[in-house]
């Protein structure tokens, strides 16, 4: 029975926490967004073309390696679009190695990424956003230390938002932002007259979160397990959506069949019949 246990545990990846000298072969993400680790993260840079980290001198901007390259990519794509246009504010991501880190219920596992919102003046000028800024539901934002008025530039969030969620290095799994946000993005989408598929798509991974706060000042955003993450660790939670690539099917322990598998095994050799040695020699030749 405690081998039905420990196979029961592998299959559900609850009892792999974390890589060790009895798990040699796991890593990259090792469990959930909540309560993982990370084996081998890449640094996002300090700044690139289109993009600038909130915090130049954290410690927490390690993501996956896949999810890092779409951000930079992005960015630079998004800059060569629009030349003139303020860089992409990057917050948090996760530590080095993961685990917890201040400020975060997630975050661990190398699959979140806060990116802050984008504004422009009520004149319509672009700005790089002075950082976390609470967005109301007409759109303006108060800056509270400078006194400054801002319009959230649902032009350019949408550009983001259908950048990313349309990138093929990664596949989106949420986006957390609270539900003023998501109208201003969808409607302004729909305005423009974008396939209703990519505008589904986007809407779908659009949430604001229930346990935490409602995400009105930056995007949220956290990658999905690939399948093959899946298999060394990965556990990614929620749903899975159609159009992300295919997963392997769950392992199906049919417990009663392994028991029986196993107690035949534990049960003493047979007594040789009359045809003695030669009987069992000759039963096993096929093998």
């Amino acid at each position: 029975m405690r081998f039905l246990g420990a196979l029961a545990c592998l299959a559900a990846s609850g009892c792999i926490a974390a890589p060790s000298p009895l798990t040699p072969g796991i890593s990259g993400t090792i469990g959930a967004p909540g309560s993982g680790v990370q084996t081998d993260g890449v640094e996002l840079p300090l700044s690139g073309p289109g993009f600038v980290r909130f915090r130049p001198q954290g410690t927490n901007h390690f993501g996956r390696p896949h999810l890092v390259a779409a951000l930079v990519r992005i960015a630079r794509d998004l800059e060569r679009e629009s030349p003139e246009a303020p860089p992409l504010v990057i917050g948090d991501l996760s530590a080095r190695y993961g685990g917890k880190i201040d400020g975060h219920q997630s975050h661990r596992s190398g699959r979140d990424v806060d990116i802050l919102f984008q504004f422009v003046t009520p004149a319509g000028a672009r700005v790089t956003a002075p950082g976390f800024v609470h967005v109301g539901p007409d759109g303006l934002a108060h800056v509270f230390d400078t006194g400054q008025l801002l319009r959230f530039d649902v032009e350019h969030q949408w550009r983001l938002v259908r950048a990313l969620v349309t990138a093929p290095e990664i596949g989106v799994q949420f986006m957390f932002v609270s539900r003023t946000i998501e109208a201003l993005i969808v409607d302004y989408a729909l305005a423009r007259g974008e396939p209703l598929e990519l505008v589904l798509r986007a809407q779908s991974v659009m949430f604001e979160p229930g346990d935490s706060l409602s995400h009105d000042d930056h995007v949220h955003m956290r990658i999905a397990c690939s399948a093959e993450e899946m298999e060394r660790g990965c556990i990614g939670g929620g749903p899975y959506w159609d159009w992300l690539p295919a997963v392997p099917a769950p392992l199906v322990l049919d417990e009663r069949a392994l028991q029986a598998e196993l107690m035949a095994e534990e049960a003493p050799p047979p007594l040789l019949g009359a045809g003695g040695v030669e009987s069992l020699t000759s039963a096993g030749a096929g093998e």
